[in-house]
């Protein structure tokens, strides 16, 4: 019974399934904002292409590329594990901005769901990807 409990307690994140549950992570939430959100934006599974808001009031073609390259080239730099904490400003970018100044007055429902994915890249950004990365094996060189 005292190892069970040493197990359920346990907060070392040194071992090993720290770096799995990161690179688990990482692939999982990468690949549902690009499907999720990405294809959208190329009218993929959709009648028409979603238009990207601009509330900012960017050149058009600026945010539509920033937008496009946020939700579907950077979320595969995260999932590789390569430039990780650099690929994922441009996300939180796109996330934040949709949470605080695109949504700030909507419901919550509504707004749960760039929080979710800003807490997410926040995370990782500050953990970095894992053992199981590009990254690491390039600091390795």
């Amino acid at each position: 019974m005292k190892n069970l409990v040493k197990i359920i307690a346990n907060t070392n994140l040194e071992g090993k399934l720290i770096h799995v549950a990161l690179l688990v992570f990482r692939i999982l939430l990468s690949v549902e904002l690009i499907v999720a959100h990405g294809l959208k934006k190329l009218g993929v599974g959709v009648a028409e292409a979603e238009q990207v808001p601009n509330p900012l009031h960017l050149p058009e073609a600026f945010n539509s590329l920033f937008a496009d390259a946020a939700n579907l080239v950077f979320p595969v730099f995260v999932i590789l594990g390569f430039f990780t904490r650099l690929a994922v400003l441009p996300i939180l970018a796109v996330t934040l901005t949709g949470y605080f100044i695109l949504h700030w007055n909507d419901a919550l429902l509504i707004k749960d769901t760039p929080f979710m994915y800003s807490l997410c890249y926040l995370f990782l950004l500050f953990t970095g990807p894992g053992k199981y990365s590009m990254d690491y094996y390039l600091r390795k060189i």
